[in-house]
């Protein structure tokens, strides 16, 4: 539309500034309009008008769903369920339904808005995908190979408190309040496929999920910011600036056996 409107806006002019209005004959306009309307023109414009949306379509549908996924939608990866093994991040905001009153549901709501646009791209470059958001809570996953290579799943988490300090004057001028994360990080095997049919979507599901859940639990109990399975740690690459904390065998609500915790400080 924009562009057919420029077209014609375009054409029109010319033939003013050749001929003025006083000179505009007929046989100018009607030349004009046989610009145009010309067939290529229009196959043109048709062409590369289905081109555009269908790319803005397409664009759409991969921020919808993030990066990586939309591409595993159209190869049709997960049409049958598949065993992987997978790292998950359960990432939380600090004292949420506190701030939640005091700034009321508007200001809540933009606040988690700008919160979760300041962190998506240290997730994307520490090769994590956004798996879901629930209220408050980012989900974040990595294959196994990406998640412990250059320790991704814990630079990830890092980069993102360095980068909420840096922006505390931001957040506390425009919401008075500075937000803060803490995370539980666990691996395991989980089964991903596609689900749904008026709303079809990839999930993934697995005792892993519920373990990196009640894992991040734990930080309030302990009063820290992240906490990671011993036997998530041993699995990853580049460590040496991480400096790991053990706080024991711990018993997690609702799960039979107790699993090895620890948090980690850098070095």
């Amino acid at each position: 539309m924009i562009f057919a409107l420029v077209n014609v806006v375009t054409t029109f002019t010319t033939v003013l500034a050749e001929h003025g209005f006083s000179g505009v004959s007929y046989d100018a306009i009607k030349t004009a309009s046989r610009f145009i309307l010309n067939p290529t023109l229009i196959t043109t414009f048709i062409l590369w008008g289905a081109v555009t949306l269908l790319t803005v379509f397409l664009l759409e549908v991969n921020d919808k769903f993030g990066p990586g996924i939309l591409l595993k939608f159209l190869l049709g990866n997960y049409h049958q369920p598949k065993k992987e093994e997978r790292i998950f991040m359960f990432m939380d905001m600090r004292s949420s339904t506190t701030i939640a009153e005091e700034i009321g549901n508007v200001k809540y709501f933009n606040l988690l808005n700008d919160l979760f646009a300041d962190v998506t791209n240290t997730i994307l470059n520490n090769e994590g995908e956004i798996y879901q958001y629930v209220g408050d809570e980012i989900v974040i996953s990595w294959s196994m190979k990406k998640g412990v290579r250059k320790a991704n799943c814990l630079n990830c988490f890092s980069q993102i408190q360095e980068k909420l300090v840096d922006l505390r004057p931001i957040y506390e001028k425009k919401y008075n309040v500075m937000p803060e994360f803490k995370a539980g990080i666990h691996y395991g095997s989980v089964m991903a496929g596609e689900v749904g049919v008026i709303k079809k979507d990839i999930i993934y599901s697995g005792d892993v999920l519920n373990t990196a859940a009640r894992i991040q639990e734990q930080c309030n109990k302990y009063n820290v910011d992240i906490l990671i399975s011993k036997e998530t740690f041993d699995l990853i690459s580049d460590t040496d600036r991480y400096q790991l904390i053990p706080l024991g065998n711990i018993e997690l609500r609702g799960k039979k056996r107790n699993i090895d915790l620890n948090t980690i400080n850098i070095i």
